[in-house]
């Protein structure tokens, strides 16, 4: 699903964000990138999402080479992700079903199917009923509730989260990331960059360590050749 082949990313300020990274994710997995602040976490979200393009190595995500993309495929790869932030990123002046509704309306679907989807994807996260609520008269777990169900809603085989325990206590934290691992559980690919390395530890997923813009822990085997689609 997700491969990285000695990945580099270099900022125009100069800054070096990843170097020569490499790593490989399976369809349907579940996975933690950990570090500390600027280990390069969230470059590596970027990078999947196709928000930012590697300076060099090549990022595959489902068997496209983003950096040979062309702008107006764009678009689709994107529909085809879900992004949960740490800040949330709604809409404030937008009650909940209009935020949840966005990628849908960007996509030009139709209002009954808009409709039907912006309340399931409520459902699942356990908002429904809240679709009129403005995202200020909801608690700080209920807005990040919001942003995942922004995140599903198109339905998308892969889902990236960046630090969404972030700014939660332990319970809501926990609460959060079981809504991840039940989506997971449903075969959707997840991603979770954090630093809670006890809600890593506890989940007995995978980690995959970054430290200063490289990949730190035990040492990977080497990447086998596969081919990209153009």
């Amino acid at each position: 699903m997700i491969r990285f082949e000695r990945v580099s990313k270099r900022y125009p300020n100069g800054r070096e964000a990843l170097a020569e990274v490499s790593f490989e994710i399976a369809a349907g997995e579940m996975v933690f990138l950990t570090g500390r602040s600027g280990a390069g976490k969230s470059t590596v979200l970027k990078l999947t999402g196709l928000l930012e393009r590697p300076t060099r190595g090549q990022v595959l995500v489902n068997g496209d080479n983003t950096a040979r993309l062309s702008p107006r495929r764009v678009p689709m790869f994107r529909r085809r992700i879900g992004m949960v932030f740490q800040d949330h990123r709604l809409l404030m002046d937008r009650p909940v079903f209009d935020n949840v509704a966005l990628p849908l309306i960007v996509a030009d679907t139709s209002f009954k199917e808009i409709d039907k989807r912006v309340r399931a994807a409520l459902d699942q996260v356990g908002l429904l009923g809240k679709e009129r609520f403005a995202p200020l008269e909801l608690a700080v777990g209920e807005q990040q509730r919001v942003g995942i169900a922004r995140a599903i809603v198109s339905k998308p085989p892969l889902l990236v989260a960046d630090e969404p325990t972030g700014n939660l206590d332990a319970a809501l934290a926990a609460e959060v990331m079981g809504l991840l691992r039940r989506f997971n559980d449903v075969g959707v690919t997840v991603v979770v960059a954090t630093h809670d390395l006890h809600l890593v530890r506890e989940s007995g997923l995978r980690e995959i360590v970054l430290e200063d813009g490289r990949i730190g822990g035990p040492g990977m085997p080497p990447l086998p050749v596969i081919e990209a689609r153009r």
